[in-house]
């Protein structure tokens, strides 16, 4: 019996979550690895988390990346934090109170950040956060001073017996916590629509949460607490590299890969392939007629049927309504019926106008679509030019301009068709 093919837009919706995962698996290798070390290596155990999450918590500040700063911040504060409490003692009321505060906060802060919307590191006369992490240590260091100041009091460490704080390991308020703030990221990661792109920082932010419950449940195992909170900051740190890298390569309106990512991937391409320069019919014309935000949707219909095309082909971007495909290791005359096919989904696609009170969220647009007809449909056609390296165009830049100028044949023929 034959097997089923294997899906890779599946595996192409899971790759985000790879780095996180293999992050999550090199500590634990790290931690059996632990005592075997030779001594010169062994403050990477003491070093190592400080590291990484200092250097992640600069670069969430260099990226202007509110909520990965936020989560580093507390992973940082509550590594130092509950290091510092255990030079006075592993079994000290100031160590339980500390850890029990950071099994607590850590998630807490998680949660308060993606619920709120991203708005930077830097915002305009806001120190909310600010003002959240001064309170949130000034709260910690007061608790766990109990006993040894008139100031602080005892009472704190009959409280801290009560068994929705009982701690180690992570206390059941941690624990609901930490299940909201996963909740609250795996909702924020994941795709609202087939076409939707899964943003790293998304899914390190699950990741690192993940890394951290680990942390916790395990602090009383040697070397544990330390690995994982190292574990958790690199996958925030890997997150923000990768976030980067879209923001650089891909365009934020459609998803595709960038008109940056095609001219890197053009200096890659053998001496077989075929490349197609798409254009959206009249598009001026229509956004005059309908208005920018009906334009970004027809720009976001077109980008999610070159998203789909079959034969191979990778779409991006070129620039407003012009967008490129490339069909690398594959003739011209193969690639053909794959951008024919492209042209005529599009012209046949009715695009139902959204009105001015449909919900934002695409879920709830979308069930309540099925229930009321929409206030007008409209259709666009594209006109697509095709090349395919020669004896006059031998470059992949030769090819793509001559792809260029076949489709201003089509446009010059009529629009709405293919030429080469």
């Amino acid at each position: 019996m034959p097997r089923a093919p294997l899906n890779l837009s599946v595996l192409h919706d899971l790759r985000p979550a790879l780095a996180p995962a293999a992050i999550l698996l090199a500590a634990v290798l790290a931690l059996v690895a632990g005592p075997a070390l030779p001594p010169s290596l062994y403050g990477l155990k003491t070093l190592g988390p400080y590291v990484v999450l200092l250097l992640g918590t600069g670069m969430g500040v260099w990226f202007n990346r509110g909520r990965a700063f936020i989560a580093l911040a507390s992973l940082l504060a509550a590594f130092a934090g509950y290091s510092l409490a255990l030079e006075i003692g592993a079994a000290s009321f100031a160590t339980r109170a500390v850890f029990t505060a950071a099994a607590i906060l850590v998630p807490l802060n998680f949660l308060l950040a993606l619920v709120f919307p991203e708005r930077g590191v830097s915002h305009h006369f806001n120190y909310r956060w600010l003002m959240l992490a001064v309170v949130e240590t000034l709260f910690v260091a007061w608790i766990a001073s109990a006993g040894r100041t008139s100031l602080s009091g005892t009472v704190w460490q009959d409280l801290l017996e009560h068994w929705l704080l009982r701690s180690p390991p992570m206390p059941l308020l941690g624990r609901l916590l930490f299940v909201a703030a996963l909740v609250a990221a795996a909702a924020r990661a994941w795709p609202r629509t087939p076409a939707t792109e899964i943003r790293p920082l998304d899914i390190g932010q699950a990741g690192a949460l993940v890394a951290f419950f680990i942390a916790c449940e395990w602090v009383d195992a040697p070397g544990a607490f330390g690995a994982f909170m190292t574990a958790s900051g690199a996958i925030l740190l890997v997150s923000l590299l990768q976030e980067s890298h879209r923001l650089a390569f891909g365009d934020e309106l459609t998803g595709l890969p960038s008109r940056r990512a095609l001219e890197e991937r053009l200096h890659g391409l053998g001496p077989v392939h075929a490349i197609a320069m798409l254009d959206v019919d009249h598009f001026k014309n229509f956004n005059d007629a309908h208005g920018h935000d009906i334009g970004d949707q027809v720009l976001r219909l077109v980008s999610t049927r070159l998203a789909q095309a079959a034969g191979g082909g990778t779409a991006y971007r070129y620039g407003g309504e012009e967008f490129c495909i490339l069909y690398p290791e594959i003739r011209l005359a193969e690639a053909l019926p794959h951008v024919e096919k492209i042209r005529a989904d599009i012209a046949a696609y009715q695009m139902a106008v959204r009105r001015e009170d449909r919900p934002k969220d695409p879920e709830a647009g979308t069930k309540l679509r099925h229930l009321r007809s929409p206030d007008k449909t409209l259709s666009v056609t594209v006109s697509i030019g095709v090349a395919e390296p020669d004896d006059q165009r031998l470059t992949p830049a030769e090819v793509l301009r001559a792809a260029d100028q076949a489709l201003y044949r089509a446009k010059e023929a009529g629009r709405n068709r293919v030429c080469r």
